[in-house]
């Protein structure tokens, strides 16, 4: 499935309003009311009132798909003039004609300028019987905006924090309260969170999703897992209407779940996304943004980040990271908060001794545009962060989410990945992920992707980045060779299967890249979690 199918298959959300709402007044006998209900009634009720029955999708970020279909009563005039309030003080008119049925059945399109809730009313004029009837519809957005949040735990099995002091069983599921909880407001539709599984006995894998079916149904793995393992990744899930995320443990032993929230989107006017070319930011291998050499156990390190790497020097509430610990002298974690601040009791990657690990964060900014880092391990480790994007209020990018996590790509299965038989990625190389662009697809600033690597016999890591060609140039054979990139989304060692969150605008020709790094084949999946749109 090509990202752009992908796209489609993310639903917005549906609203209603049926034909027994309306509204008329006066009606034919001079009172005022609900219109009578069933069209197919009418002739046996003497039904001579207009009847609007009112369907609603929103497509994208901010687009509304209004279907009418309007009744008009017996005796009435050819034609009635309608009109439809958005609720952003803008208004569409048209002439409703009854077709074959004896009804006027249109679809009519509208993009509000922010994202939010509005209030849509069409209004039916009968100037012949001197009827006006009404129905309105209440709509949100499918698009939604960022509040950062401080990182804050929301989920600990092992003390008892958002589900019971146990462990999740074998293939059992943990119902995550979001909305409403910390300072996470109601009507939340989608949140960025930490979560790391630990206390493992055998190997298996976590899903998440804003539906509990889905979660236990999903191909999709937001961390995986082997026994003794500890193991975190950032999770872009969306939250059903009940308030909740839903984990589910898909291993066969029973393991701890820890999840801690760092911010949330809720289709209010609050921070859109950016996103700029990644860039390194900190290697403390070169004296890059810190200073040169391991950082020290139990000791922390400010980075500016605005102001710097294609972040603007104000207005920016938060920044979104690939956080990396490299040849750590002992097992131990990192953390990342924003400056000025006590360091929470959470964690964004945990590692053992001599290993590579990788980690999204969406990460608050300090008053003064820095975040700290801290090293949580009794000995040293080098840190290495790159920059992938940032959110500003002075951005529109709002995230959608949809039903997701929508599976695109897994290289096992014949036909997956652009009509290929199944088979590995080769060693050094990448492939291009085609975004279809055609008229009916949203344009799309930044894709939100959850990569996955397994089957793997080496050390590597896999870089995602946007493709510099169009799809024209790689079918007439006339590409321009990518560069190949230098940072991490995820690393792995032999026998691993490992899980990692992309931010990544699509590049000119909306196509990106996901390129291995290893010297080993490797097969790899990709999930789309949503993406960020500014139309």
């Amino acid at each position: 499935m090509s990202a752009a199918d992908a796209a489609r298959k993310l639903p917005g959300r549906t609203f209603s309003s049926p034909g027994e709402r309306t509204v008329v007044s006066p009606k034919a006998d001079g009172r005022t009311g609900p219109a009578a209900p069933a069209q197919g009634a009418r002739a046996a009720q003497g039904e001579w009132n207009p009847i609007i029955d009112l369907y609603a999708v929103t497509p994208d970020a901010r687009g509304l798909e209004l279907r009418t279909i309007i009744h008009p009563p017996y005796g009435s005039s050819p034609t009635m003039d309608v009109t439809i309030t958005w609720g952003d003080g803008k208004t569409d008119t048209f002439s409703a004609t009854p077709d074959g049925t004896g009804s006027d059945l249109r679809t009519t399109k509208h993009r509000y300028a922010s994202v939010g809730t509005y209030d849509v009313k069409v209004t039916v004029k009968d100037t012949v019987q001197g009827l006006e009837a009404s129905n309105q519809v209440q709509v949100v957005t499918a698009g939604a905006e960022f509040t950062p949040h401080a990182p804050t735990r929301l989920l600990d099995t092992r003390s008892g924090i958002g589900a019971p002091a146990t462990k999740v069983p074998a293939r059992g599921t943990v119902a995550l309260k979001v909305a409403g909880t910390a300072q996470v407001p109601t009507g939340v539709s989608a949140v960025a969170l930490n979560v790391t599984v630990t206390n493992t006995t055998a190997d298996g894998h976590i899903s998440t999703a804003a539906w509990k079916n889905l979660a236990e149904e999903s191909d999709s793995s937001s961390l995986n897992y082997v026994a003794g393992q500890t193991v975190p990744n950032m999770v872009l899930s969306g939250v059903g209407q009940d308030g909740y995320v839903y984990l589910f443990n898909a291993g066969w032993q029973p393991v701890d779940l820890l999840a801690d929230v760092t911010g949330y989107f809720t289709p209010t006017v609050a921070s859109g996304y950016k996103a700029v070319t990644q860039t390194r930011a900190v290697d403390t291998r070169e004296g890059l943004g810190a200073a040169k050499g391991q950082v020290p156990g139990l000791s922390t390190f400010d980075v500016q980040m605005t102001g710097r790497n294609g972040v603007p020097t104000a207005g920016v509430t938060a920044v979104a990271l690939n956080l990396t610990a490299t040849g750590p002298q002992d097992a131990g974690h990192l953390i990342a908060y924003p400056s000025g601040q006590a360091a929470p009791t959470t964690s964004n990657l945990n590692f053992t001794a001599g290993q590579t690990v990788a980690n999204a964060v969406i990460v608050p900014v300090g008053a003064d545009g820095k975040i700290t880092i801290r090293n949580g391990s009794w000995k040293p480790t080098d840190v290495v962060l790159d920059v992938v994007g940032y959110f500003t209020p002075d951005s529109r990018a709002a995230l959608v989410s949809g039903y997701a996590p929508l599976r695109l790509l897994d290289s096992r299965k014949d036909g997956s990945w652009g009509g290929r038989k199944a088979g590995p990625l080769a060693a050094r190389s990448f492939f291009a992920m085609r975004h279809e662009a055609d008229t009916h697809e949203p344009r799309v600033d930044a894709w939100v992707l959850n990569t996955t690597v397994t089957n793997t016999s080496g050390p590597g890591f896999l870089s995602v980045t946007p493709d510099p060609n169009f799809w024209s140039d790689y079918q007439n054979g006339t590409p321009t060779v990518p560069q190949r990139p230098v940072s991490s989304t995820l690393n792995w060692e032999a026998g691993q299967t490992v899980a990692g969150v992309a931010q990544t605008p699509g590049g000119k020709g909306g196509i990106v890249d996901i390129w291995n790094q290893g010297w080993q084949d490797i097969d790899f999946l990709v999930d789309l979690l949503g993406y960020y749109q500014s139309i």
